[in-house]
């Protein structure tokens, strides 16, 4: 039951993921129909990243109070119905609602399902979080080639109708694998909100580990195609390196979910975010196909190998009464930072700004980053996993 429960989960996040980063190939698409510029539709691309924060907050409350397998499939609902009117949009406004519920149905999801894995295999939480997270990363690989054929053959509202179908067809799914479901205990709500609230230095902790990276890689990811273009190279390439990116988060989010059980979790985790950073500013320098290349595979696998390493690091430094509403606090803060990455490099690139100065200045600002946090772990003043 318990395998059932889990492959259940692994086919609802592929679709769940699918939703968030099908904005990125549809950067030019949707200028094109809507007839806007690159700084409006970074804003509206930002809206799915806010709505996935959206609910976390709320949701570290709800979690004391309700199952997060009823919560698990609610959010299934919920992305059937906002990509439905994402597809159905007539103008900018409602595609605004429509992003925005996405990104509120994904939030809703990562935030119950989870600490939901971490439940079913305490003993084995990195291991199962990272093959839950590259079930995840063959959603983003597939998203470019998928959301190219079928804009080819139809139009980009197409896309949202297929992701609709998807969307209630697993939930479907994950719905009929929770007959039975008594023979597998779960852990009742805690209701213990107060606690949750008690575990800010692990939150604050979080939140510094992925926070800059992760407003980084929103900016940069949404944007990539954009920006190799300004690199000098043709579209073809630009996707195909979109693509690359992508796919070297699936061995990261299975590598990393192993390693972060094995080896010493904050020095693993602050060497995924130098690496990151050094990435970061490789890819202002360079401009060759191979060389950028090479930087792409060492961005996608650093920035999808944090992932599960934060949420690995985070679930072992809470106590279990208090893991599910913390999780989803740490979860919703920290995502609420890294949502206007794309906002803000739109409206950078929009006042004069060249891609290059952008990403130039993230770098310095990760390198500050990373030097406070190198500080901090060497003064033992972070919480231990």
């Amino acid at each position: 039951m318990t395998r059932r429960l889990y492959g259940g989960l692994l086919g609802m996040v592929f679709v769940v993921n699918f939703g968030r980063v099908v904005f990125a190939p549809l950067v030019e698409p949707l200028q094109a129909a809507f007839d806007v510029g690159p700084a409006t539709v970074g804003a509206v691309v930002s809206l799915v990243w806010f709505g996935t924060a959206l609910p976390r907050l709320p949701l570290s409350y709800v979690l004391t109070r309700v199952s997060r397998r009823r919560i698990v499939v609610a959010s299934g609902a919920m992305l059937t119905f906002a990509a439905g009117l994402t597809a159905s949009a007539p103008d900018i406004q409602t595609l605004r609602i429509g992003v925005l519920a996405v990104g509120v149905a994904s939030g809703t999801y990562f935030v119950s399902a989870v600490p939901l894995i971490g439940e079913l295999y305490p003993d084995r939480v990195g291991r199962r979080i990272g093959i839950h997270g590259t079930a995840s990363q063959l959603a983003a690989v597939a998203a470019p080639t998928i959301v190219v054929s079928v804009v080819a053959l139809t139009t980009w509202r197409s896309v949202f109708w297929l992701l609709a179908a998807a969307a209630f067809l697993t939930t479907l799914i994950f719905a009929v694998s929770l007959r039975g479901i008594d023979q597998i205990p779960e852990d009742p709500p805690a209701r213990n909100f107060r606690g949750v609230l008690g575990n800010w230095r692990v939150v604050l902790t979080g939140i510094l580990f992925i926070s800059a990276a992760g407003f980084v890689w929103q900016g940069l990811f949404n944007f990539y195609v954009s920006v190799m273009l300004a690199r000098g190279l043709d579209p073809g390439t630009a996707n195909a390196l979109l693509t690359i990116t992508f796919a070297a988060g699936i061995p990261a989010f299975w590598a990393s979910g192993t390693l972060v059980d094995r080896l010493p979790t904050v020095p693993y985790i602050l060497g995924l975010v130098g690496v990151f950073t050094g990435a970061v500013f490789g890819l202002t320098f360079v401009h060759s196909a191979v060389a950028l290349g090479v930087i792409s595979i060492a961005l996608g696998y650093t920035i999808h190998g944090l992932f599960p390493a934060l949420d690995t690091y985070v679930l072992s430094a809470l106590p279990s009464d208090t893991r599910a509403g913390t999780f989803a606090a740490f979860s919703g803060l920290s995502i609420a930072v890294e949502a206007s990455g794309s906002g803000v490099v739109g409206a950078l690139v929009k006042a004069g700004y060249p891609f290059t100065r952008v990403f130039r200045g993230f770098a310095v600002g990760l390198t500050v980053i990373l030097m406070l946090s190198v500080g901090l772990y060497r003064y033992d003043r972070l919480p231990a996993a």
